[in-house]
């Protein structure tokens, strides 16, 4: 039973479905939800450090419930998406039904989409990774699975990385300069991946030639379907989503830096290098992405087998909490920059 827990995932897009049914005075129910009604629980509820025994670890591992709660968020998402841009052909949303509704489909793009592909695309197995490629089409952020394997991993908590936000960067400045770095980056990338292969340019194994190819094929679908207005939607629920993925990547890797050692490299990823939260109600609904030190250090670890490092830096808060306070940067600050480790402050 205690494995139903990751269930709590669910609650995000079911206060979406709730809100596109009730509408009316319900239509901000998922923001209020995920960023007001969550961060209460998260501080009233406990903070649990524990990790799996051996005899867990390998019943967890082979236990496919935890796989089949990710691969339904596909039809979920999708389903989400679709009602909603379908929606606005016949609903006759008012002006603030619409902001509001669009804010509750995008962070179900955010917690449920882009989340979730981030957990898939790490994955072993071919079709897993297309499952979590496919997540990331309705937020537009295709680029994401090349940069974040690719590059991010071997980047994270330095300079060189879009991901990893500096010390005293403000959440505002990071979501801009995140975004347009990760895409070039994802671009170089991905040419390098061609010429070590002496591929072209034009080549079946261009995934991003591919990914530009779908988005802009997904875009025209909804345009010819559904119209105009339902197309402007869309692109608000991609940046919604997208906005949502660059808060958490914010809080992830903020002020950490990795030293370099005599020979001018950079020393390996450590489980210091990303910060680590275990508030229960976080790492639930978001399939523990709040251990992101041990992701980090075991890149390929599945979500429900991520372990607590004694020696991570901690966060007060758990995620949906800290991305809340983020929005604030002289509280953000005050709260932080005293936790991250003095030997990486400037």
């Amino acid at each position: 039973m205690k494995d139903l827990k990751y269930l709590a995932a669910f609650s995000i897009p079911v206060s979406a479905i709730i809100a596109l049914l009730l509408r009316d005075s319900w239509v901000f129910l998922t923001p209020i939800f995920a960023f007001v009604f969550v961060p209460i629980l998260e501080i009233l509820m406990p903070v649990q450090t524990e990790n799996l025994s051996k005899d867990q670890h390998q019943a967890k591992d082979q236990n496919k419930l935890f796989n089949l709660l990710l691969y339904f968020n596909l039809p979920l998402v999708y389903g989400i998406v679709g009602y909603f841009l379908w929606s606005i052909t016949w609903a006759n949303y008012t002006t603030i039904e619409l902001i509001g509704l669009l804010f509750c489909v995008g962070i179900v793009i955010g917690s449920n989409g882009i989340n979730v592909a981030h957990e898939l695309g790490h994955r072993k197995l071919q079709w897993e990774k297309t499952l979590g490629k496919l997540l990331l089409l309705p937020a537009l952020y295709m680029h994401f699975y090349i940069e974040h394997n690719y590059g991010h991993h071997l980047n994270a908590a330095t300079k060189e990385d879009p991901a990893s936000a500096r010390y005293n960067q403000t959440v505002y400045s990071f979501w801009f300069t995140s975004a347009f770095r990760q895409y070039f980056s994802a671009w170089k990338i991905q040419n390098d991946l061609l010429k070590r292969a002496n591929e072209s340019f034009f080549s079946s194994k261009n995934d991003m030639l591919w990914y530009t190819i779908l988005q802009l094929g997904y875009l025209l679908i909804i345009f010819s379907l559904l119209g105009s207005t339902a197309l402007f939607v869309s692109l608000g629920i991609g940046l919604v989503g997208a906005f949502l993925l660059e808060s958490i990547n914010y809080i992830e890797h903020y002020g950490l830096q990795r030293a370099k050692t005599k020979s001018g490299r950079y020393e390996r990823v450590r489980e210091v290098h990303s910060w680590n939260s275990n508030h229960v109600l976080g790492r639930v609904m978001l399939y523990e992405l709040t251990r992101h030190s041990d992701h980090h250090y075991k890149s390929h670890k599945k979500y429900q087998l991520l372990d607590y490092h004694d020696i991570s830096p901690q966060m007060p808060f758990g995620y949906p909490t800290s991305m809340v306070l983020a929005l604030v940067p002289p509280l953000w600050f005050a709260v932080m920059n005293k936790r991250i480790p003095v030997e990486m402050r400037p």
